[in-house]
């Protein structure tokens, strides 16, 4: 049985998907380019936030320097809103209490700047204990690179095959493959369950509560 969890964020325990969209649609106000509707963003998030302002731009504007530009109204703007309209999934506190009460070490892995990653995790999930809690930290290639989930494998004593790796999009699944890990997708995030399949997942769940019955 697995002996440890490693979690995505973004889309798999937290719904930050308007406090994203409202920040970059901002960022894009900014520079003079239209905007996207929020439901759009389920498919520009997932790989950290220059991926993130690439993908939103026109292709014929996807220099460097705008690039670099709305990248920067983007941050200032997420670090306005990042708690604005986030909140836990439903069930996401109570599957963690249960497993923080049966011992069972919890991680979470994010593409999201380790800054934000801390903040909307303390934040917005207080009560319970990760360990360790990594997001996009400039020394380690962000996911689907598995080096992160290595990481943390080596950190918690384990050897890779013993942790679930939980998420809700390609990048996460690729992620738990690439390290050996066991990929489990969540139904309710950003990405469709056809995607998760494709790209590796083991088990699919519906509800939080679910991932109980893995460990």
């Amino acid at each position: 049985m697995p002996r440890a969890i490693i979690f995505d964020l973004d889309g798999t325990l937290l719904d930050t998907l308007e406090d994203l969209a409202d920040s970059a649609n901002e960022a894009l106000q900014a520079s003079g380019f239209d905007v996207h509707p929020t439901l759009a963003y389920n498919t520009f998030v997932g790989d950290g936030m220059h991926v993130l302002i690439s993908r939103i731009l026109p292709e014929d504007r996807r220099d460097e320097a705008t690039l670099n530009q709305v990248l920067a109204d983007y941050r200032l703007a997420y670090d306005r809103r990042w708690a604005a309209k986030t909140k836990p999934y439903p069930g996401v506190p109570e599957l963690l209490r249960e497993l923080n009460a049966r011992g069972v070490p919890i991680s979470v892995l994010s593409n999201k700047p380790q800054y934000f990653t801390e903040l909307c995790v303390r934040h917005h999930l207080p009560d319970f204990t990760f360990r360790p809690l990594f997001g996009q930290r400039d020394h380690v290639v962000r996911k689907p690179d598995p080096a992160g989930a290595v990481e943390i494998a080596r950190e918690l004593g384990l050897e890779t095959s013993d942790v679930l790796f939980v998420g809700d999009t390609r990048t996460d699944m690729e992620t738990a493959v690439a390290a050996g890990m066991i990929p489990v997708g969540v139904s309710w995030g950003f990405r469709p369950v056809s995607e998760l399949l494709e790209f590796g997942a083991v088990h699919i769940i519906h509800h939080p509560a679910e991932l109980l019955n893995l460990v």
